[in-house]
């Protein structure tokens, strides 16, 4: 790459410059990734285990624990290490690992959550067509769809933007590689609009996905709403519920992330909002999934009898 010869390493920004700060950050980051590898190993196993959970909604659950374990150990890891041995410092080929992998997994996130609102419309709105419609076979290649989808994705903003020649010095605004944020190091305008396209046509496709994720839940919440049985109505919204308020803190903290204007470019603001939307998400949602979930809470008394969810 033309870029390679002139920057080695980049610089990511630090959450804090002193090192009992430091400390506190490795420590605050080290207990939600634990609780992010437990919650999201938890319903793996759950899943993988129970029998009684091999239906496609609890399929996608498990796809979508084990992409959030992915964007959350991309990331974390290397910022902890950071603060740890008080350096900024990420080699070239590393950061263009990492902004490989985090948009990734993050892309095959969000591709699986329209899969997975397609789910819960089918489910409440066509329950008597659920098992045709999304029979197993079905069901693992719109998985594989929206992992190879994610793929793609990051495989090609990767390779635009780091074959671009970069000359704005290597100081990355941001705790990890971003792609918009190298971006921003590019040397020439004309490079920079041809990479801000190519987002810019992503984030129409990400847009449709979107509109496909409201309209599915208008009509889901059109048909619950005529369920007569106030038990009909605990049940579906038992399980669409979780799934709508995962989808809506993933979209509104992205879309705060991405189409913030330019300048609005605070350091802070950028690591608050980077830390909602990449590492908030992977810890939160097996929380949000088995708050509600009966069906998945039983499965984790009787799979690990002497957790919290025993005395539930």
């Amino acid at each position: 790459m033309s870029n390679g010869s002139c920057i080695t390493e980049f610089l990511l920004l630090a959450f804090a410059d002193t090192r009992e700060l430091q400390l506190l950050h490795f420590w605050l980051f080290l207990g939600i990734y634990l609780a992010a590898l437990l919650g999201n190993g938890l319903i793996i196993t759950t899943i993988a285990c129970d029998h009684h959970l091999h239906t496609p909604m609890y399929f996608f659950l498990l796809n979508l624990s084990l992409l959030d374990l992915g964007c959350i150990s991309t990331t974390v890891p290397k910022s902890m290490a950071n603060s740890l041995l008080a350096t900024r410092a990420i080699s070239y080929g590393g950061c263009a690992a990492q902004g490989f992998m985090f948009l990734f997994f993050i892309s095959s996130e969000y591709f699986l959550l329209t899969v997975m609102a397609y789910d819960r419309y089918v489910a409440i709105c066509k329950p008597l067509h659920y098992g045709t419609l999304l029979g197993s076979r079905v069901c693992i290649h719109m998985a594989a769809a929206a992992w190879g989808s994610g793929f793609l994705c990051a495989l090609l903003h990767t390779a635009n933007t780091f074959s671009l020649p970069l000359c704005q010095g290597n100081a990355v605004e941001q705790f990890f590689c971003e792609i918009p944020q190298i971006l921003k190091l590019s040397c020439s305008d004309s490079d920079y609009l041809r990479a801000v396209g190519l987002l810019m046509f992503n984030a129409s496709f990400s847009f449709a996905c979107f509109v496909f994720i409201v309209l599915s839940y208008v009509q889901i919440f059109r048909v619950v709403l005529r369920i007569p049985s106030e038990q009909g109505w605990h049940k579906a919204f038992s399980t669409c519920l979780p799934h709508l308020v995962v989808v809506s803190l993933f979209i509104s903290t992205g879309m705060v992330a991405y189409m913030k204007p330019p300048s609005i470019s605070f350091s802070f603001l950028n690591l608050v909002v980077s830390f909602l939307y990449s590492v908030v998400p992977p810890a939160v949602n097996p929380l949000i999934y088995s708050m509600r979930n009966q069906e998945l809470k039983d499965a984790l008394r009787k799979l690990f009898p002497y957790t919290i969810f025993q005395h539930q």
